[in-house]
């Protein structure tokens, strides 16, 4: 009876047809190569935003490190010395092509020497730029210098909202899968030399 059945099931064309194995062998692949290729291209995009928001946080602890510190105790919202920095920030991002926010038009929040700038325009929101000039640390130096040295620093950092599009392409594969969206950071300090 079993061998009727096969040689019955061997007679149809269809089981001997391989003509239309490539469109399921591409049905398949296809979502995968899309995933791959959008994953590729997004986390490659990340990482040059995060090179140029490094370069940035360093350029603008450079510049913060050589203002003034004779301003910092005004009564205004942004001394001169600190919307110096924030102005830094923002042409650094417009020269290197990214959105600023937003920035250029912000005052900051304050809380003892550290100051927030938070930055929301239409299509990005979410930039944060924190300048703190009180960083102390302590540093061990050999003689002729006194143990216990304390420098004083400024910190910078720069934390910039990051839209995955990775998101869209990995639900062809695990629909409802949600990759969130998230903050690229760097921080950079460097020793106040005024």
């Amino acid at each position: 009876m079993w061998r009727a059945l096969l040689e019955k099931i061997s007679e149809w064309n269809f089981v001997r047809d391989a003509r239309g194995s490539e469109i399921i062998e591409l049905a398949v692949s296809l979502p995968l190569l899309i995933v791959f290729a959008v994953g590729v291209y997004d986390f490659s995009s990340a990482f040059i935003l995060k090179q140029k928001i490094t370069h940035i946080t360093e350029e603008a602890a450079r510049v913060a490190a050589n203002q003034p510190t004779s301003d910092l105790s005004s009564p205004s919202l942004c001394p001169s010395s600190i919307c110096a920095i924030r102005n830094v920030v923002s042409q650094a991002l417009t020269n290197t092509g990214v959105n600023d926010c937003g920035l250029s038009g912000t005052t900051p929040t304050k809380a003892a020497l550290t100051w927030t700038f938070t930055a929301s325009n239409g299509n990005c929101s979410g930039l944060i730029l924190v300048v703190n000039r009180g960083v102390t640390y302590g540093a061990t130096l050999a003689s002729p210098f006194q143990p216990g040295y304390t420098v004083e620093a400024t910190s910078v950092t720069l934390k910039y909202p990051y839209q995955w599009q990775f998101n869209k392409a990995i639900g062809l594969i695990a629909p409802g899968a949600n990759y969130a969206s998230g903050l690229v950071q760097s921080v950079a300090t460097m020793q106040n030399l005024n």
